[in-house]
């Protein structure tokens, strides 16, 4: 069994978990960004998300981090770690993405990959005068759209002529570091993004979700028609809440501590105004449907993969998701710095440990 990869959402949005933290104030600047995944790199992580919005979708009055300027800026200051920019595709042609991609993939030494995102806010769009189409022609965009980056991305002369876009003798150089192309990352609970994930993604990303429901979600895209010679790799969203008395020799107190850590971190979000997020949320979106049976903690169902716990329970519970297929945990926590310091030194070595002897 290979060792996973661990990854961070940066707090694009000022925080990932309660807007307001007595010990993290909202922030959503460059600088924090730099700071932190400076500290995950040092701490043994390999990868980063940067997710994309033009504006908070939170509160318009709230700062957010822009994904494409921080996403170079990052490959700048950093050396070993991948760097996830989301990109949504209405948002860009695909010539001018796929060229800013490849300045990226030419800083980074081969180190950048994109997310592709559809899109679920709305206001975003709309305020800006975008035409937000309906939710699966979203996607039938999003796959042409992505042929189109890939074609570019090859260095090869591209002719292209589709339903959005044409293409015409067009070639972009220097082609990209990475080889065959910047790695694809995809998620989504629809069946329109699971199909186009099938098809197109390196990476298919699933939401914070129990160990059954991911055991299942990956059989069911594992079925899928795909095009590609390589296997779908699996991304697992999660946060992360581990815990471990010093004083005390009893699990179950080290778990109630976890727990009543969970506890707090979801009364302080009760201070965060989520009425302009719900309003703004395309109504088809799967991801939102399912926000109920899924509650928790954290933005992408966060809690709900079950992070929460003893050092021990939380590499178990890693461990159990390697198993069924997750190569890569993208992770958030509150407070992050400390919170990701925690999970690197007593977690990590852990799931290791519990590799080996398995």
């Amino acid at each position: 069994m290979s060792q996973p990869r661990y990854g961070i959402w940066i707090p694009v949005y000022g925080n990932c978990g309660a807007m307001n933290h007595p010990m993290e104030p909202r922030d959503a600047s460059y600088s924090r960004a730099k700071k932190l995944i400076q500290l995950a790199e040092e701490y043994g992580f390999s990868s980063t998300l940067i997710a994309e919005h033009i504006i908070n979708p939170r509160n318009q009055e709230f700062d957010q981090l822009e994904t494409w300027t921080v996403a170079a800026a990052l490959a700048e200051v950093t050396n070993s770690i991948e760097i996830i920019a989301a990109v949504k595709p209405l948002l860009f042609h695909p010539v001018v993405l796929a060229k800013m991609a490849l300045g990226i993939d030419a800083i980074s030494n081969g180190r950048f990959a994109v997310n592709l995102v559809s899109g679920w806010f709305m206001p975003e769009l709309q305020k800006s005068g975008i035409p937000f189409l309906p939710h699966d022609e979203r996607y039938s965009y999003s796959q042409e759209w992505i042929k189109v980056v890939k074609e570019l991305w090859s260095g090869e002369r591209v002719n292209f002529q589709g339903k959005y876009f044409q293409i015409n003798d067009l070639c972009l150089r220097p082609h990209s570091v990475a080889q065959p192309h910047p790695r694809v990352y995809l998620g989504g609970e629809s069946e329109s993004a699971k199909n186009l994930a099938a098809l197109e993604a390196d990476v298919f990303f699933l939401n914070g979700r129990p160990l059954e429901v991911v055991r299942e979600a990956i059989a069911d895209m594992k079925k899928r028609v795909r095009t590609k010679p390589k296997p779908l790799s699996f991304a697992l969203s999660a946060f992360v809440i581990a815990r471990c008395l010093a004083t005390s020799r009893f699990a179950s107190t080290t778990q109630a501590q976890a727990q009543a850590e969970y506890e707090y971190l979801l009364e302080l979000t009760k201070a965060d105004d989520r009425s302009e997020l719900l309003k703004g949320v395309e109504p088809e979106v799967v991801m939102f449907k399912n926000m109920a049976k899924y509650p928790g903690l954290g933005s992408n169902g966060g809690t709900a993969a079950g992070l929460v716990g003893s050092y021990d329970t939380v590499a178990a519970r890693l461990t159990e998701f390697v198993e069924v297929g997750i190569d890569t945990f993208m992770l958030q926590f509150q407070p992050f710095a400390t919170e990701m310091k925690r999970f690197s030194q007593e977690v990590i070595p852990r799931v290791r440990s519990l590799q080996l002897i398995n």
